[in-house]
């Protein structure tokens, strides 16, 4: 089964523990490796100001991972993104894979 190459974002309340950041980002992980993901890559951005208030917050900590995965995955993760309320935005986009560089 030929797997896609993903980056998801999500951004944590601004007030969330350092604990619970490194717990939520161990399960995402392990979801991932769950459902048949791999070549994760996990950034932590830190905390950045929001262009507007969500759910009252001005700030919050953006998370950056890259990993290939199935369309399942995918769906997998948001749910769980969805559900946690100390999630307060996620994003997930497809990226093309490149063959080759022509100059």
């Amino acid at each position: 089964m030929k797997l896609n190459t993903y980056e998801t974002i999500y951004i944590l309340k601004p007030d969330i523990t350092e604990e619970k950041n490194l717990n939520l980002v161990t399960e995402y992980r392990n979801q991932i490796i769950r459902y048949g993901g791999q070549n994760i890559f996990i950034q932590h951005r830190g905390r950045r100001h929001l262009s507007y208030n969500i759910d009252n917050c001005y700030d919050g900590v953006y998370i950056q991972m890259n990993y290939e995965g199935s369309n399942k995955l995918i769906r997998r993760l948001e749910k769980l993104m969805k559900l946690n309320s100390n999630v307060i935005r996620y994003l997930t986009i497809k990226q093309e894979s490149v063959k080759g560089i022509i100059k």
